[in-house]
């Protein structure tokens, strides 16, 4: 556990230094005009539209208030196989799907549109054995943190890549005497698009 902190922890350094440095570059497209980085509250709805491909979906509302941002969303990963995201435990015998699960997330922006997050999910993931196709149900009350950063197209849409950590308790499902182990951690890349609905300045 300590060393997924710490492994956040340098990611935040080093990604808040990256955009500083290219802060610094004027007129690239990298570098947000103020209204964007500087609403007083804003509505947005977003999509980690990978899920899209994969035959699932994702669908995410949030609220921004000065720095501080609330989401909420909700996630089906269709054939998404998440097990690979597991720093320890993932099995090649399984896959990991994740089923419909809701989410909150609490964001801050800790520089423009730099957001540092913590979030609670509540996953359920169907597991499949490879071998037999046997699929059974975990339930999992996932906790963790992030990092992203929105790059507006305009006024109004946003891609917001960035970088999720998430941390369970042990579970396990049993496979007719295979013993099936869900990481405790997974680290995974996301990327979101957006649209900004509305917005106070």
């Amino acid at each position: 556990m300590k060393k997924q902190i710490f492994i956040l922890s340098v990611l935040v350094l080093s990604t808040t230094s990256i955009f500083a440095q290219i802060d610094s570059i004027k007129g690239s497209f990298w570098n947000p005009i103020p209204h964007m980085y500087e609403a007083k509250q804003a509505i947005e709805v977003e999509s980690l539209f990978p899920m899209f491909i994969t035959g699932g979906y994702h669908v995410g509302l949030g609220y921004r208030y000065n720095n501080f941002r609330v989401r909420v969303s909700v996630i089906n990963g269709g054939t998404y196989d998440a097990e690979s995201a597991g720093t320890k435990n993932s099995s090649p015998d399984f896959k990991r799907y994740y089923k419909t699960s809701p989410g909150l997330f609490l964001g801050y922006n800790v520089w423009r549109n730099l957001e540092l997050y913590s979030y609670l999910e509540l996953h359920t993931f169907e597991i499949e054995q490879i071998s037999t196709g046997l699929k059974r149900d975990i339930h999992s009350t996932d906790i963790g943190g992030g990092i992203s950063y929105q790059f507006f197209l305009g006024r109004h849409i946003y891609l917001q890549p960035g970088m999720h950590i998430y941390l369970r308790a042990d579970n396990s499902a049993n496979f007719n005497g295979v013993v099936y182990n869900i990481p405790n951690v997974d680290i995974a890349p996301v990327i979101r698009l957006g649209y900004r609905l509305w917005s106070k300045y």
